[in-house]
């Protein structure tokens, strides 16, 4: 591209501090994922539905907003690959095939609710669908959210219809009494149980990448997207944002899985058309903007950094923090948690890009990439000499 959107670093910066708002009451739940998907450890008294309304505001929305991202930036980079003359996708698989060995890092070594696995897969499907016709496109995220539809359904009846109970508590609980490695065997031992949201959500991701490239091309982040994203505002913060949160506060488990992955990602929508269309006109970013910006164009170490650092501070193997929490101080802890993990992002972030260009993750990724595919271009001559193509 000639010209870097600026709206675009904001919005994954957004994003990517949005997810850990998501994620951070997760890791201050003594018994991890297992204890925060049973609901157990909460908070009670005054407490308690503060902590549902701030889970409520951040769950499911910036997951969406962070997924439309991804296609966003897989569209950019097919404009790239054009305007310089290069076949497309290439060699993307390369891309992908790195990223999900990031993830497949951050899964074991930090945290069981990774993403990038399921983007890794979800944009080597979309980059080859990007080549098609826009037809075939739209036939394919109709085919996506007809399909994500139906598995939420399936879902929420079951969920509807299934007994409550108060769940079981995990003993021995690896989050506060294995070590470092322990953990890294829990994961392992239970990878299919805690990579089942990424396979449920593999269609969702593949509908908002090809919307994010849609997006793009409707000129979302431009001025001339002016009425696109009036549209979008209306739809996702006038009328998915009350429904969202009408099912997450009181819906109960169904409730929160139709919010989770229904509604929210079209709030996502709306927050997408509302950031974007305050640096359409070429506006620069204001204060606050340029302190997620560095994070947004660090996105993939903050990402990593943000679970690690969480990790640390929470689980037995480091400080045991959510091990010392109740339900009187389990609110207010985590949300200074949050401030101070996010605090250190933009610190961090901004002092590291003022002598790098790229992020220490996002520099190895680069550097990889570069090697595999010198490498297969290299190969490419030897093997049509000896087919004779």
């Amino acid at each position: 591209m000639a010209t870097r959107y600026a709206s675009l670093d904001v919005l994954r910066g957004i994003a990517i501090l949005g997810t850990l708002a998501t994620n951070i009451w997760i890791f201050t739940n003594p018994e991890g994922l297992i204890g925060y998907i049973q609901g157990a450890h909460g908070a009670s008294g005054m407490w308690e539905p503060i902590e549902g309304l701030l889970q409520q505001l951040a769950q499911g929305k910036f997951l969406g907003l962070l997924t439309i991202t991804f296609g966003i930036g897989l569209a950019i980079q097919q404009r790239s690959a054009i305007r310089r003359g290069h076949p497309w996708p290439g060699r993307y698989y390369i891309r992908g095939a790195l990223l999900f060995v990031d993830g497949l890092v951050n899964y074991f070594l930090f945290t069981e609710f990774d993403v990038l696995m399921g983007y890794a897969v979800t944009g080597i499907i979309v980059a080859y669908l990007l080549s098609m016709r826009l037809r075939r496109q739209y036939v394919a995220l109709g085919i996506a959210v007809t399909t994500h539809i139906a598995l939420l359904g399936v879902l929420a009846w079951a969920l509807a219809s299934a007994p409550t109970g108060n769940g079981s508590t995990l003993d021995p609980n690896p989050y506060a009494d294995s070590s470092f490695l322990g953990l890294v065997a829990f994961r392992a031992e239970n990878m299919g149980l805690f990579r089942a949201e990424v396979i449920f959500i593999l269609p969702m991701s593949i509908a908002l990448f090809l919307a994010g490239a849609a997006l793009l091309r409707a000129g979302v982040l431009e001025p001339r997207g002016e009425k696109l994203r009036r549209r979008l505002m209306v739809v996702g913060l006038g009328v998915a944002l009350p429904l969202d949160f009408a099912l997450g506060m009181t819906g109960g488990d169904a409730g929160l899985v139709l919010g989770r992955y229904g509604t929210a990602p079209v709030v996502a929508l709306g927050l997408l058309a509302w950031i974007a269309g305050l640096y359409a006109n070429g506006r620069s970013p204001g204060r606050w903007g340029r302190a997620v910006t560095p994070i947004g164009r660090t996105a993939l170490s903050c990402y990593v950094f943000q679970n690690m650092v969480a990790g640390a501070v929470c689980y037995g193997w480091g400080f045991g923090l959510a091990q010392r929490l109740d339900p009187q101080t389990v609110v207010p802890v985590t949300v200074l948690l949050f401030v101070g993990i996010s605090a250190l992002l933009m610190f961090a972030s901004r002092a590291w890009l003022t002598r790098f260009e790229r992020g220490p993750l996002e520099w190895l990724w680069h550097r990889s990439y570069s090697a595999l595919d010198s490498r297969f271009a290299r190969r490419k001559p030897s093997v049509d000499a000896t087919t004779g193509a």
